[in-house]
């Protein structure tokens, strides 16, 4: 017992750290820009970079961290070369993950630092072969391993116009954020390919692709052109099989809001996800090529992520449920309107399953404030019920205020940061209701109510006991349905907020049958027997 609470002692201790040190260089400085001009090769898993960084300086410095990983003893990582700013150099100290800069900036200051470096990334940029042998160089970033390659404001709260300018042998086709400015063969075995963006990123969501592709434009949607880059060999399969994503991103336009990038590159790639959102350059698993046209839901997932995620972004990573969870439930809701509703909840019914087992293991909340190594916030906390979170908002305010909510908060909030918080103002100030009460326990609370029912009819009265049997008390609409032997139902809805509740209506005839929330709207585990 003891070494467990030194353990939550020292965890919370660290983070509190952590959070601090971000904090204090988010006080002191703001990225505008970064220009990274890379150099690809054959010969070697090594890369050459030059990292223009636009830094705005918020207040007086002496000194500020960009995050660089470090060659490490196994020769992975990233030696710097030079740091110069207006051809004189800069002094500065690399050490771990961290390029300390001195240099005394003034308050309201922007500076442009070139930094020189060269390395082999252990991870960030992904050097490999394919399925098919073919060599290929894939960003993959999510969800701090930007880092591992770039030398870079590693968290999503510092968001940056990006420019790629890459340098690569000329049988590969390079994909980028943005735009693409200029394609060039500076000689018979060497290609540079400039893509610029025009809008601020997070670093998460900024990557570069090279491999050999077969590139299919789709359609132009509202302005974005919609295209398809498959390895070669795939080439029919993949672009039938990525075909829907022009449909897709014009049902999201309709129902969210313009498009926030200037393109959506569909791309097959060696990511390690099934699908990374790379903003306008999503990346999938190779794997995700079939010819079957069975991607359309991971379609719709990345898709969805370009609002949610890479416009209106989490302000930290505790609250990537702001990304993940919207990106779940607006597959679902883009799913509910192309096949029904009943297909829809197949997946709404599947998703409480998942929240459920993964509560019985991990009992933390969807917040949950002790995580330091980011890649365990991927869970069924962030994914399903960040999505059962938006499910339940849906059904407290209904349809017509969701949306109008859903649409002020991404207005509110793209091309910046939001909290857990900021999207409880926002819908609250929309339905005009106090939603403290459901996200303390939806949000910031492990957990989610596990009922113990049971009812017997006697005399005209149905004596319905519920009991929660988990330790923290939920309060909640729990909508019942009455089933009678001639077929006839009713529904009553209850309010539960008590950890033993009785509910005794009158009513006519026994019921054949009691249901509790029938038609799903309501995240729980519940057994109910007839005494």
């Amino acid at each position: 017992m003891k070494k467990f609470t030194l353990a939550i002692i020292l965890s919370l201790f660290s983070n509190l750290l952590l959070a601090q040190k971000h904090q204090e260089r988010f006080s002191a400085i703001d990225v505008q820009h970064y220009r990274f001009e890379i150099q690809l090769t054959d010969e070697s898993d090594k890369i050459n970079g030059i990292a223009l960084v636009t830094v705005k300086f918020k207040k007086d410095v002496q000194r500020f961290d960009l995050d660089l990983v470090k060659t490490k003893p196994s020769g992975k990582g990233m030696k710097m070369i030079a740091l110069m700013v207006d051809d004189k150099k800069v002094p500065f100290e690399h050490s771990g993950n961290k390029l300390s800069i001195n240099y005394v900036g003034k308050a309201g200051q922007s500076q442009t630092f070139t930094i020189a470096y060269e390395g082999i990334p252990e991870t960030g940029l992904i050097i490999s072969k394919n399925k098919y042998g073919d060599r290929t160089f894939f960003g993959d970033n999510y969800p701090d391993r930007g880092q591992h390659w770039l030398p870079i404001v590693d968290h999503p709260s510092d968001k940056a116009t990006v420019e790629w300018v890459v340098t690569a042998p000329s049988h590969y086709q390079v994909v980028g954020n943005g735009l693409l400015v200029e394609r060039t063969n500076i000689n018979d075995k060497t290609m540079l390919t400039h893509w610029k963006t025009e809008v601020e990123l997070p670093t998460k969501v900024m990557v570069i692709g090279a491999a050999r592709f077969a590139i299919q434009n789709v359609a132009n949607v509202y302005g974005a052109t919609v295209s398809s880059w498959i390895y070669p060999q795939d080439r029919e399969k993949g672009f039938y099989d990525y075909a829907p994503a022009a449909p897709i991103l014009d049902w999201f336009i309709n129902h969210v809001g313009d498009y926030p990038f200037a393109k959506l590159a569909n791309v097959q790639s060696k990511t390690q996800f099934g699908g990374m959102e790379n903003a306008g350059n999503i990346f999938y698993s190779e794997n995700s090529v079939t010819g079957k046209r069975s991607v359309e839901g991971l379609l719709a997932h990345e898709i969805a992520h370009q609002w949610f995620g890479n416009s209106a972004s989490e302000g930290n990573w505790h609250h990537a449920w702001l990304s993940e969870g919207f990106a779940t439930y607006f597959t679902i809701l883009y799913m509910e309107q192309k096949y029904g509703r009943a297909k829809a909840w197949e997946t709404v019914l599947g998703n409480r399953n998942q929240v459920i087992a993964f509560s019985k293991k991990n009992r933390v909340p969807i917040v949950d404030t002790s995580v330091e190594n980011y890649m365990e916030i991927l869970n069924a906390n962030t994914y399903q019920k960040g999505g059962w979170v938006l499910h339940m908002l849906r059904k407290e305010v209904g349809d017509e205020i969701f949306w109008e909510a859903i649409r002020k908060y991404y207005n509110k909030y793209k091309f910046s940061n939001a909290l857990s918080d900021d999207l409880k103002e926002v819908f609250e100030s929309v339905s005009g209701k106090d939603l403290d009460v459901f996200f303390k326990q939806w949000v910031y609370q492990a957990g989610q109510p596990e009922i113990e029912a049971t009812w017997t009819y006697s005399k005209g009265q149905l004596n319905l006991e519920l009991n929660q049997t988990q330790k923290e008390v939920f309060t909640f609409d729990l909508e019942i349905e009455l089933v009678y032997a001639d077929g006839k139902t009713e529904r009553k809805t209850v309010l539960i907020n008590q950890k033993n509740q009785k509910w005794t209506p009158k009513l006519d005839s026994k019921p054949v049958k009691v249901i509790l929330d029938p038609d799903a709207w309501l995240l729980f585990e519940a057994t109910l027997i007839e005494k």
